[in-house]
């Protein structure tokens, strides 16, 4: 793996959730080792929302295979995964253990071989996000944060951008699924507010997630999207408040509102 940080993380004492932290570790390695054997190979491809919104069989597989581990290993707990949500399962956060799941985070890049792909396992406890693992499977980078702990990559400390000045800052952004004319709309006004503010720059990578531990590393200093789902922001969350960063909703919505998570 390679490293992304700058000080060597402290070993968890005393942590009460430090075996379901470990699980999910190795259970996104594994499954980005699928996802990335399954990068360079045909996919049957589905669409979901739209045509921009795609899904895969590796999708299905991924969400399966972690499910199906954690269950087995944590048979109490609760599940919200965006796949299952697709499906028809509802999306409610309550105080029993639950992981918030996202398979593969930046799908359309997996169908067209574009490797900024992850996977991303977040997991709350009495509607608090406890901890985060995001992988991102291409360049072997395991981001971790868990609250009170840290943010990690690889193992090291990662400390967000304290850059205040839009005007020399780096914003990363995503357009999403949705393509009608009043979306992209207000897509292209923000991008144009943006480049007359003087923004360093403005970039679209594909992962909401990935975009969302740039920011915890320090690689860009803002970000910002509509209509974030609860399986994009609950992992990615975790590990931009460890590294120092703040995530907000202006419509005030929140992670502790579970009556308001978009789960389609």
């Amino acid at each position: 793996m390679k490293p992304c940080g700058k000080d060597e993380a402290a070993p968890a004492a005393g942590d009460p959730w430090k075996e379901c932290f470990e699980v999910a570790v190795q259970l996104a390695l594994r499954a980005g080792q699928i996802i990335k054997k399954a990068l360079t190979e045909d996919k049957d491809v589905s669409t979901k929302t739209s045509a921009a919104d795609l899904v895969t069989d590796t999708d299905h597989l991924v969400e399966n295979l972690i499910i199906s581990e954690l269950r087995t290993q944590f048979p109490s707990h609760r599940f919200i995964a965006e796949e299952s949500a697709a499906s028809g399962s509802k999306c409610v956060l309550t105080a029993h253990p639950t992981w918030i799941i996202d398979p593969i985070d930046g799908t359309c890049n997996f169908v067209h071989r574009f490797p900024t792909v992850a996977v991303s396992i977040g997991f709350a406890v009495n509607q608090e996000l406890e901890f985060g693992v995001i992988y991102h499977c291409t360049e072997e980078r395991l981001y971790t944060g868990q609250r009170g702990r840290g943010a990690f990559c690889n193992g090291q400390r990662l400390w967000a951008s304290r850059e205040t000045d839009l005007s020399k800052a780096l914003v990363l952004t995503e357009i999403g699924p949705k393509r009608d004319p009043a979306t992209l709309k207000l897509f292209l006004s923000n991008m144009e507010r943006l480049l007359h503010a003087k923004a360093h720059g403005v970039r679209v990578i594909g992962s909401s997630t990935l975009a969302l531990c740039h920011l915890a590393a320090g690689a860009a200093d803002a970000y910002y999207q509509f209509g974030l789902h609860c399986w994009d922001l609950a992992a990615a969350t975790v590990i931009i408040r460890e590294a120092g960063g703040i995530v907000i909703d202006t419509s005030e919505w929140s992670l502790r509102a579970p009556e308001r998570w978009q789960c389609s």
